[in-house]
């Protein structure tokens, strides 16, 4: 049974999530602030953590980065602002989704439930993963300056090894999986979140230009097709 937390110093916010989720089956650990989020988190291990921004004590933000110290657990962040900034400042630490106030619950919860179903697959590998033997082939793909090792999930570019958050790894493997193919912003949010497309195609489109960002100029593989979506031309 997956264990959220929830934390949100508004308690209606925290029941309403707190009664969609035990709907779902899920088990719920409450915090107010972002303070209680962390020793909590010091204590315990959680499927998923909903993490409010605009929090007294410890702000989202900040919480999150000292629980990043300390785990690797997903974390969906709320926010009632919905700027471009807090989007790129969460992604950057290592947040998974974004969800802006007013949400819709249901909406929430299969997002929560995505984000889950992909995260336990990816735990499990690597509590079972052991060196690789020196024979086993590594996928690599090479173009111009960029090298992208599947296997190890590293990235250099111009040799330089650069760090993406876990969804920007996904998100640039399955673009280049899929290389030469356009892809719709609706497919590239199922495959790569793992949910149905709802409308709100900011969160694909942060994490592309933060991707573009870190690409540096390889950025220039990632084609925009307006109205469309992006592909990846190699």
């Amino acid at each position: 049974m997956p264990k959220l937390l929830v934390v949100d110093d508004e308690e209606k916010i925290r029941a309403l999530i707190r009664k969609y989720a035990e709907f779902k089956g899920h088990t719920v650990t409450e915090a107010e602030n972002g303070m209680q989020a962390v020793e909590l988190c010091r204590k315990e291990n959680f499927d998923l953590i909903i993490l409010d921004i605009m929090m007294p004590e410890l702000d989202g933000f900040s919480a999150c980065r000292e629980i990043r110290k300390i785990s690797d657990t997903p974390i969906l962040m709320l926010s009632a602002r919905g700027e471009e900034y807090d989007k790129i400042s969460g992604f950057e630490l290592g947040v998974d989704d974004y969800v802006v106030k007013p949400f819709s619950p249901k909406e929430l919860m299969l997002r929560v439930d995505a984000i889950i179903k992909r995260a336990r697959p990816a735990k499990a590998s690597a509590e079972e993963t052991t060196v690789p033997p020196p024979t086993e082939k590594r996928e690599i793909f090479k173009a111009e300056g960029l090298t992208v090792d599947f296997t190890g999930r590293y990235v250099y570019v111009d040799g330089q090894q650069v760090d993406l958050s876990p969804k920007e790894y996904d998100l640039l493997f399955y673009m280049i999986r899929n290389r030469n193919i356009a892809l719709t912003r609706e497919r590239l949010i199922s495959e790569v979140w793992g949910y149905d497309f709802f409308g709100d195609d900011r969160t694909l489109d942060t994490h592309i230009k933060l991707l573009r960002k870190k690409l540096g100029p390889y950025s220039k593989f990632i084609t925009t097709l307006r109205g469309v979506g992006y592909r990846f031309d190699c």
